[in-house]
């Protein structure tokens, strides 16, 4: 049996892309240190014929190396990361470790066992502060967060090795992805303040941080439609919405949909959330349009339908 090795399967990405393509008909061996992800989001896969899932940290080079070495393994899709770009920021070692290391370790047990096929969420945080439309021509990159440099310098070592070894590449830049299984982030993060306290929100920054937001089964559609239709050794593209949304929009239908009234609003202040915050950014995406897939949610629509999960989820 030929598998696709998942790793970082057990996470709120990982679990939806182990979903499809279990329903595609694509055996699976799901690989999560359990640090971020969880085995509940995977349970329902755990009786399925086709799906194999182990626990393992692929830092860990001898356990990593065994398991490949005793699978037919022909594509990697590599999710491991650091999700929490603000554990980052307090921590370098977090992103060194959990989200470079990572990439750097599959690469050499891919170029190994002669796997020829990698799939790699990457990240807007790759483009730092840049304000004009983000294309993926866009120079230079510039990240503002360890979370962005890590996921950059796991661009290049990719790059380097479709190079040298014969690998097929596509690198995702993911923006903002929210949905079911969602871990943190805004929408977890207000929903969680506000079941404590439901008279007072405090928002990070001003509030009037905007960006895109995508729902995580579109995300899913975008990268598997790229994969199938993007040709070449070694390719990169923007996956998103056109849209996008502002915190203090966030917060608006969050306080609707939980049917509260006179939350005071706390500000902290300043452009960004937090250090290696991107205040604002808007993604060009003419490549994965031309391509023939868009996203069937906007951005508001993604998360008006999170919040609906999230507080069903609560209630």
């Amino acid at each position: 049996m030929t598998y696709a090795l998942l790793i970082g399967g057990a996470g709120f990405i990982g679990s939806h892309l182990c979903d499809t393509l279990i329903h595609k008909s694509k055996p699976v061996i799901c690989i999560d240190n359990l640090h971020l992800g969880s085995k509940k989001n995977i349970a329902h896969l755990l009786p399925h014929p086709n799906f194999k899932f182990i626990e393992c940290d692929v830092n860990d080079l001898n356990t990593f190396d065994s398991i490949i070495a005793n699978h037919d393994i022909d594509i990697v899709y590599h999710l491991a990361a650091n999700s929490d770009i603000q554990a980052g920021a307090q921590n370098i070692d977090i992103d060194f470790s959990l989200t470079l290391n990572t990439t750097l370790n599959i690469l050499r047990i891919m170029k190994q066992h002669q796997i020829h096929q990698l799939v790699f969420a990457s990240s807007s945080a790759v483009y730092g502060s840049l304000n004009e439309p983000l294309s993926e021509t866009t120079g230079p990159l510039l990240p503002v967060s360890f979370y962005g440099a890590s996921k950059l310098a796991s661009e290049g070592f990719i790059s380097s090795y479709t190079e040298q070894f014969p690998l097929k590449a596509w690198i995702i830049r993911f923006p903002n992805v929210i949905g079911e299984r969602l871990t943190h982030g805004v929408v977890f993060d207000f929903i969680k303040k506000l079941k404590m306290n439901p008279n007072k929100l405090e928002i990070l920054g001003n509030g009037h941080q905007t960006k895109p937001y995508i729902y995580v089964k579109d995300l899913i559609s975008g990268m598997l439609h790229f994969q199938d239709q993007a040709n070449g050794a070694h390719q990169i593209v923007n996956l998103g919405v056109s849209s996008s949304t502002s915190v203090n929009d966030i917060a608006d239908i969050i306080i609707k949909a939980m049917g509260l009234r006179n939350v005071e609003k706390v500000y902290t202040g300043g452009q960004q959330g937090w250090i290696g915050d991107v205040p604002k950014f808007q993604y060009d995406l003419t490549k994965i349009h031309s391509l023939g897939w868009t996203a069937s949610l906007s951005s508001n629509e993604a998360i008006t339908k999170t919040v609906a999960h999230e507080l069903n989820q609560h209630d």
